[in-house]
């Protein structure tokens, strides 16, 4: 197995000539970088990836705490992240909270004991207290930790707007919002209580159906469309995640409602869960790619210290489907 000392007796330099040349720290002349480059390819030396990171300080990994992947938004934000870190050339390690007590904690822990370099954040956690007074670095996805932690989501006042322009659009008056748990801090909620001030402010009647914690399961979604049938019968339009919505689809067709002529459907996300059935779902898209961009380029530039003037939000756009 060939070592740094010989690497470094190749080229006639010290081992930490090639150490800085390996890590592209401190000055090296372009000759004497030339003669260490030339004696790594003759002797096919591969670098130690953990002695580097060791050296950096660094462990090019970044935890992503997301609360279930069943659920199709999470599932693409987790697949765009792991692309983005990879691009990079970092790698993700992943936490799924639901179901698992302490996961969450464990992660943290982890970033104080440098395992990690930083955390992406997008749990549906109730207790955020663990991340009062952390100094390393964080990014919050679509969720409010505290007033240190900067966060990256959609625009969803915007999101609120072209949802209520929708419903309107289609002459909808009893409109329904399925809600997630009103417990968990996140910037998504606005785009309910805007939808639902312009649907108001222009005679709509505006009805909100909250979701328990945590509630991503078919089984879930399924109660929640059936209760919202039976609760509100006259609802001619609704909006909610996409997963809320495709329930709505099924129970109204269970019960003989046709959509869109007996009551509107808009979901919210607009994954690809929108586009699979028979009827597409009109839906509010969040820029799910271009948000795990950006969360990935937050987060490297903290860890590396480096200014970022560049926007957290971004605008969503309207998906247009056969439900609404």
């Amino acid at each position: 197995m060939v070592r740094i000392k010989d690497v470094a007796k190749e080229a006639g330099v010290a081992a930490s000539t090639v150490s800085l040349v390996m890590n592209k720290k401190g000055y090296v002349s372009e000759a004497t970088r030339a003669k260490v480059e030339a004696a790594m390819a003759k002797l096919n030396y591969v670098p130690s990836e953990m002695a580097r990171n060791l050296s950096l300080n660094r462990t090019n990994t970044i935890g992503v705490i997301m609360p279930s992947l069943s659920h199709p938004f999470f599932g693409e934000v987790v697949e765009a992240l792991e692309a983005a870190l990879y691009e990079r050339s970092y790698k993700m390690m992943l936490c799924c909270t639901r179901h698992k007590e302490n996961s969450e904690r464990t992660f943290v822990e982890m970033l104080k004991r440098r395992t990690m370099d930083g955390i992406i954040m997008g749990a549906h956690s109730l207790d955020v207290s663990l991340y009062d007074d952390l100094k390393q670095p964080i990014v919050a996805f679509d969720r409010y930790l505290n007033d240190n932690i900067p966060i990256v989501h959609c625009d969803h006042h915007q999101g609120g707007r072209l949802a209520a322009q929708a419903l309107l659009d289609q002459g909808c008056k009893q409109i329904v919002e399925i809600v997630g748990y009103q417990g968990v801090s996140t910037p998504a909620n606005e785009y309910h209580f805007m939808a639902a001030d312009i649907l108001r402010a222009h005679g709509a009647e505006v009805h909100m159906l909250e979701m328990p914690w945590n509630a991503f399961s078919y089984k879930d979604f399924m109660a929640a469309a059936r209760e919202l049938f039976q609760k509100y019968p006259e609802a001619d339009g609704i909006l909610g995640a996409d997963l809320s919505v495709s329930a709505c689809l099924n129970a109204a067709a269970s019960m003989g409602k046709k959509v869109p002529e007996d009551v509107k459907l808009l979901a919210y996300d607009g994954t690809a869960a929108t586009r699979m059935g028979l009827q597409p779902i009109t839906a509010i898209r969040q820029p799910i790619e271009e948000l795990a961009q950006l969360a990935v380029t937050k987060i490297i530039n903290m860890i590396n210290e480096e200014k970022d003037d560049s926007p957290w939000v971004l605008p969503p756009t309207l998906l247009e489907g056969e439900t609404c």
